[in-house]
C-alpha cells in the first residue's frame, strides 16, 4: 500500500506547507496562507493591504479570478524522497457573511490563527473549487481527475511527520532499529550501519539502507492505514502495547 496520486496532492495542498499563488496576466507569484476544506476547496487568507488582495479583485463585470496554487514538498529528513509538487487551479472569489464565517471555521481547523478574528477588517477569505489538478514528481507531470482529488483525504500523519521522525531517532532508536531489522530480514551486524526511517505516511515507512553514495530505499507497508500519529507508536513498540496493530507485511 502507498498513497495514491490524488491523496498525495490533497496532502501537499492541505495547508501545512507554504504555497504560491499564480494569477493569469497579473504580477506574481504571491506567497499565500492557504488551507483546504473537507471538500478539497482551497481557502486563501489574504491581508487587505497586499498585492495579492489587489490581484484577486475581478475585472469589471466578472465575479471571480483564475488562480493556480503551487505547493512544493519539503522533505523532513536528509535522504528523504520528495513527494513532489502540486498545482491546483480554479476560480477564486471573495467570501462574505455566513459563507465567510463557515469558511473561517474550516480554516481554523487546519490553522487556528488569531488573524481570523480580524476577518472583514484586516483580512479577507477567498475560496475556489479545484477544477484542474497536476502533480509533478521525478520530472514527470501527471494530470489527476478533479473528482478523485475531491474524494481523497489528506494524510493525517503528514502534519506530525517531522516530529515522529525526531521521536524515533531520539527516544526509541534501539527498538525501532530492531523492528526494522526484523522486517527487512537483516542480521544485527551490518557494515553499512543501521537502517533509518526517512519518511512516514499513513500507509507505511520509507527506510534508507547503505552508506552515503550507495544508499537504497525500501518501503515497508503497514497492514492497514494509520488512523492518526499515535498508531505509529503502538505499531513500532509492540512490547509497550501488546494488543496493538501487528507488524507490516
Amino acid at each position: 500500500m502507498r498513497p495514491s496520486p490524488a491523496e498525495i496532492v490533497r496532502t501537499l495542498v492541505a495547508g501545512r506547507l507554504p504555497g504560491l499563488v499564480h494569477l493569469a496576466h497579473r504580477p506574481g507569484p504571491h506567497h499565500a496562507r492557504h488551507v483546504t476544506d473537507p471538500d478539497g476547496r482551497v481557502l486563501l487568507l489574504v491581508p487587505v493591504a497586499s498585492h495579492l488582495a489587489a490581484a484577486l479583485q475581478p475585472a469589471s463585470g466578472a465575479a471571480d479570478v483564475a488562480v493556480v496554487l503551487d505547493v512544493l514538498d519539503l522533505p523532513p529528513a536528509a535522504g528523504a524522497p520528495s513527494l513532489g509538487r502540486a498545482w491546483v487551479s480554479g476560480w477564486a472569489a471573495e467570501l462574505h457573511g455566513a459563507e465567510a464565517r463557515g469558511a473561517a471555521v474550516d480554516f481554523a481547523t487546519v490553522e487556528p490563527t488569531g488573524d481570523l478574528l480580524d476577518l472583514g477588517t484586516r483580512f479577507r477569505l477567498f475560496r475556489f473549487e479545484v477544477v484542474e489538478v497536476r502533480w509533478e514528481r521525478a520530472g514527470a507531470v501527471h494530470r489527476i481527475d478533479p473528482g478523485e482529488y475531491a474524494e481523497a483525504e489528506p494524510d493525517p500523519v503528514h502534519p506530525a511527520e517531522a516530529r515522529l521522525l525526531a521521536d524515533l531517532a531520539e527516544h526509541d532508536p534501539a527498538e525501532v532499529t530492531d523492528y526494522l531489522r526484523r522486517q527487512l530480514g537483516l542480521t544485527e551486524q551490518t557494515p553499512d550501519g543501521p537502517p533509518r526511517v526517512v519518511r512516514i505516511d499513513r500507509h507505511g515507512l520509507v527506510v534508507v539502507l547503505g552508506r552515503p553514495g550507495a544508499r537504497r530505499r525500501i518501503r515497508l507497508a503497514f497492514p492497514h492505514p494509520l488512523a492518526d500519529p499515535a498508531d505509529l507508536t503502538r505499531l513500532l513498540t509492540p512490547s509497550r502495547h501488546p494488543a496493538s496493530v501487528p507488524p507490516p507485511r
